[in-house]
């Protein structure tokens, strides 16, 4: 992301451990040309942090907020709870998980009236592409940049189809 361009989207994890699965929403934005920023916000440790961010983002330009979470997973309902901008839960399975079931639930089972989009496990290059579909309902270079993505995984998937079809004559 460039450094002159406001960020539209946010990507934020509670630790440093979480960049692996949360780079993959930073590459989908990329390559859809989505601006975005991404840096660590933890719940628990920095709740300091997370209020500032949180009560900032809209008034920074920010238009989704993606948050990745293992454990406990409270991070992006937080969010959720302080700002009113969408925001996309990631559930980790981190190195302290039960199978990632702990993140999932704590993402997925927010009380109604503080909702939080929530993608599979470790999914975080859906909550990218995702972030990308809400901002596309009022860009229309985005929007086509999404039709040509979901273009070439059809042709894709159909290349294969008749590849797995032709050894199995």
């Amino acid at each position: 992301m460039s450094n002159h361009q406001l960020a539209e989207v946010a990507i934020i994890m509670g630790s440093k451990s979480d960049l692996p699965v949360m780079q993959d929403a930073a590459d989908i934005l990329k390559e859809l040309g989505v601006t975005y920023e991404i840096t660590i916000v933890s719940a628990h440790r920095t709740p300091e942090r997370l209020f500032d961010f949180s009560k900032n983002a809209a008034s920074r330009g920010l238009k989704v907020i993606i948050a990745g979470a293992g454990g406990a997973a409270h991070l992006p309902g937080m969010v959720a709870s302080i700002t009113h901008i969408p925001v996309i839960g990631v559930p980790v399975k981190s190195s302290n998980s039960i199978d990632g079931w702990d993140s999932v639930l704590s993402i997925l089972q927010m009380p109604n009236g503080i909702p939080v989009a929530t993608v599979a496990l470790n999914a975080a290059k859906n909550a990218g592409i995702l972030a990308a579909q809400i901002l596309a309902t009022s860009n229309e270079q985005l929007a086509q940049n999404l039709v040509h993505y979901k273009d070439q995984l059809r042709e894709k998937v159909e290349e294969t189809a008749k590849e797995v079809e032709k050894q199995n004559k």
